[in-house]
């Protein structure tokens, strides 16, 4: 299903130890085979990844009754226990996770269910209640901190539960601009469906292809059109929920004041108090224009001086995000620009839809010319568009030739932007550094307020131990680093289970206290995603 306005295509199946379509797949630019031993020195290729009928899985621990009632809540097919089901829905899409699936013993899942609707879902919970399984919510499998792994927690088994059944335009209310859509309806599926009645939702993550409604809001996603359309738990105006003590349905009315706001409960607590089964989200007319314009800075301080102009003073665009001279070099070499990407600068590319874009242009273009902007025309704003989710295939192509490429996010205000940025960057290279490896590390910042502005870093290392080992010290030294520099342990990518061991830090123990509450009231016996966001040993 695609987009009838041709913005986005849809493409649901996901390649199962690698991101996106298979026959998408691609190998590493020229370009970049070129640049990669200047920056990391020599790399050892890996050993081939295993084909996924040499995968051997754990045995399901499920007995036949526990298969006996899921089958009668969801219907037989919609059970499986095969292993390349329980493989496909074995974690996220982190590089950890996708170094797992190049394995030969892999976690997996005892069962997938798929069921249709909310009642299903309901019967499916009352069952894994009932009979101690534990319930993994599993939308389009993007996460990529640990949220979907295969964790018993106290349980004697773990399913997951697949909710892509649960899908299609529930109900339109075009005077008010409210859409109601089932929780595993795709990104894709949503603008289509949207695209008949000319509305969209415009909410756009690296993830869009295959990432869920329900995915959205559980992780609090924030989309790459996030200064002009929000966020997505902005967009969200009601929501359906059933927990293992309880359905509930809230967003009664705009500005509502009847007590704290419950939907925000439920938004980011990605399925550790509920599986969400509806969301009713604000849409907006289609844009009927589009204008693109790219930007040159000296260099990352200056380009950050021009973006928190452009917040502070709403100057208007629909995306804007500004890359350090780090990434602007990879960029360019990704398309052959070799000598370009060897000179130093940062980049900023704008995008604007909508209503008045000639105004919200030029008071943009005034605001990042006055912080030492140089406007550089169309070109490189609409390659990045047209590309903008294909960089997870070009982490596959570099894991395939023995590079680590991994990507970590936080958010601070404008006055610790640069500091924040510096603290992690150093944390990176030198923990990598210890580990004998050489890294790369770039940044950008593509969601911005007036306050302050996400930090997003990818990270290139030429490792020639064992990844894992050596990925883990230096993702917890990042972590620290973030916490003790001011930054946010998430902006968009949710905790998971890689930063639950964090959470305490930033919301202190009172708030860990609320969340056990919470947790404790609607999922008393803790069969909820266990260990997510919350530590193991925090949800007693």
């Amino acid at each position: 299903m695609g987009q009838d306005n041709g913005r986005v295509d849809a493409d649901p199946s996901m390649r199962w130890n690698g991101w996106g379509d298979p026959d998408k797949a691609k190998g590493l630019p020229l370009a970049v085979r070129t640049l990669l031993p200047l920056l990391l020195g020599r790399i050892r290729k890996p050993e081939p990844a295993v084909e996924l009928a040499q995968v051997r899985v754990t045995p399901s621990t499920l007995s036949d009754d526990d298969l006996v009632v899921f089958r009668n809540a969801v219907g037989p097919q919609h059970v499986d226990v095969t292993a390349e089901g329980r493989i496909r829905h074995a974690g996220g899409r982190s590089t950890p996770d996708l170094l797992r699936r190049r394995q030969r013993e892999q976690d997996v899942p005892d069962a997938v269910i798929r069921p249709a609707n909310h009642d299903e879902v309901r019967a499916c919970l009352d069952v894994a209640g009932r009979r101690g399984v534990a319930v993994i919510p599993f939308g389009g499998g993007t996460s990529v901190v640990g949220a979907l792994d295969p964790e018993r927690g106290d349980q004697h088994a773990v399913v997951s539960l697949d909710l892509r059944r649960l899908s299609g335009l529930i109900r339109l209310d075009e005077i008010s601009g409210e859409a109601v859509l089932a929780a595993g309806t795709t990104g894709p599926e949503a603008e289509s469906l949207l695209a008949a009645h000319g509305l969209e939702l415009g909410h756009y993550p690296q993830s869009f292809r295959y990432a869920t409604i329900g995915g959205f809001a559980a992780a609090r996603s924030s989309g790459q059109n996030s200064a002009g359309n929000g966020r997505f738990d902005t967009m969200v105006t009601g929501i359906r929920v059933a927990t293992p003590t309880g359905d509930i349905e809230l967003g009664r009315s705009p500005g509502s004041a009847a007590g704290p706001d419950l939907i925000r409960v439920f938004l980011g607590s990605e399925g550790i108090f509920g599986v969400i089964t509806e969301v009713r989200v604000r849409v907006h007319p289609i844009p009927r224009e589009r204008v693109f314009e790219s930007w040159s800075f000296p260099d990352f301080a200056a380009g950050a001086a021009g973006l928190r102009s452009v917040a502070q003073q709403g100057a208007g665009p629909t995306v804007i995000r500004l890359s350090d001279e780090a990434e602007t070099a990879v960029s360019l070499a990704q398309v052959g620009k070799i000598g370009k990407a060897l000179a130093k600068g940062a980049s900023v590319v704008t995008v604007y839809e909508g209503e008045g874009i000639a105004e919200r242009r030029a008071r943009t273009g005034a605001l990042l010319s006055a912080a030492g902007g140089t406007s550089a025309g169309e070109g490189a704003a609409e390659e990045w568009l047209q590309g903008r989710f294909d960089g997870p295939y070009l982490r596959d192509s570099l894991l395939d030739a023995g590079v680590f490429c991994e990507t970590l996010e936080t958010a601070t205000t404008w006055s610790n932007l640069l500091e924040l940025r510096t603290a992690v960057e150093s944390a990176l290279k030198e923990g990598f550094a210890e580990a004998g490896a050489r890294s790369y590390v770039m940044c950008h910042v593509s969601h911005i307020y007036p306050t302050g502005a996400s930090l997003y870093f990818t990270v290139l290392a030429g490792i020639r131990a064992d990844p894992l080992a050596v990925w883990g010290p230096v993702k917890s030294r990042v972590n620290d680093a973030i916490l003790a520099n001011g930054g946010t342990i998430s902006h968009h990518h949710a905790v998971g289970r890689d930063h639950a061991a964090w959470l305490e830090q930033e919301i202190g123990d009172t708030g860990i206290r609320i969340l056990r509450a919470i947790k404790r009231e609607l999922d008393p016996a803790d069969i909820l995603n266990p260990g997510a966001v919350i530590s193991v040993e925090r949800t007693r």
